[in-house]
């Protein structure tokens, strides 16, 4: 039986669940290696190694593909990367386009249902690197994209074995939820992020986005971003139609690698609606729902100690499909 998740003592509420990572993870875990890949369109992707993958081209691979604004700086991203160096492991975040700090040149930025990046990245991986066992851990936006790859690849998917952790697998029900009660809070934290990073873009880069900066200046829910910009650059009709195409649900009974789903129950950027039927789901696939959590942060142990709980079951999950 699996490691169950208790939360935190006196701290199971869902809010302080999500938060708590920030306040508790306050400082990188590693300095990272950082490397530039150039994409085949003319733009660039920005790599954060655990180390010179120079030099540790024999060890097992783990792939990280963050949430929605976010970056190697994310605590559950250093600190992820951190644990699996400590496995002795090889891990990398690849950052989504515009997502490191810096505007991406094209027309384009990314989105839920945005595999090619990734399709490329873990092609150019095995070509650079040679063929070692990897896996990957996808985190909410980047867990959608990932069920989303793992369903389009099917048998024919090169990764051993994939996690995908509080992932957004029905966008519409969950842009809804985030325009509702105390996640609203949530949405106007990522809008200014989503709203920063595109007036950046639109700054150095004139003309590569579908709005101008006045235009960003006045969106003041996600779901009028995905309308004006998400959808019009990636060739949706609009916000539902890009919705409705790239939830991760529907390409869950296409999986064929081992593919562990963990969720709260109390996931305040989610709904009932992202909980897949477990009779539909193909025979590797394992659903790992828990009572407590919130969004990406399942922090257990006590204040004193306390334990980032997704360090301790992505490892403990994924060590197995990792031996040569």
């Amino acid at each position: 039986m699996y490691e169950s998740f208790r939360p935190l003592r006196g701290a199971s509420n869902p809010h302080l669940q999500t938060l708590l990572p920030r306040l508790v993870r306050r400082h990188t875990m590693l300095q990272p290696h950082w490397q530039r890949l150039d994409t085949p369109d003319g733009d660039f992707i920005d790599l954060a190694w655990s180390e010179d993958p120079e030099q540790a081209q024999h060890k097992p691979r783990m792939v990280l593909f963050h949430g929605l604004e976010g970056s190697f700086y994310s605590p559950y991203a250093h600190g992820l990367l951190h644990a699996w160096r400590e496995q002795g492991w090889l891990g990398v975040v690849m950052h989504f386009r515009g997502c490191s700090g810096e505007p991406n040149k094209m027309q384009r930025i990314y989105h839920s249902g945005e595999t090619e990046d990734a399709r490329f990245f873990l092609n150019w991986l095995r070509d650079t690197y040679g063929e070692v066992p990897t896996g990957a851990v996808g985190v909410s936006l980047g867990g959608n994209m990932l069920a989303c790859y793992l369903g389009q690849e099917g048998k024919g998917c090169t990764l051993k074995a994939a996690i995908v952790v509080s992932a957004p697998l029905m966008l519409e029900p969950c842009a809804d939820r985030l325009e509702r009660g105390a996640s609203r809070i949530y949405q106007h934290y990522l809008l200014d992020q989503l709203k920063l990073n595109a007036s950046r873009k639109l700054k150095k880069y004139p003309g590569t986005l579908p709005v101008t900066l006045q235009q960003l200046k006045s969106m003041r829910r996600i779901r009028q971003f995905d309308d004006a910009i998400t959808s019009k650059a990636h060739g949706f009709a609009d916000a539902l139609d890009y919705y409705r195409r790239c939830s991760g649900l529907p390409m869950l009974a296409k999986v064929r690698i081992p593919l562990l789903i963990i969720h709260a129950k109390d996931d305040p950027f989610m709904t009932p609606e992202v909980i897949p039927s477990l009779v539909d789901l193909p025979p590797g696939v394992e659903y790992q729902l828990t009572e407590h959590g919130g969004h990406v942060g399942f922090v257990s142990g006590s204040l004193r100690n306390p334990q980032m709980w997704l360090e301790q079951r992505i490892p403990a999950w994924i060590a197995p499909y990792l031996k040569n």
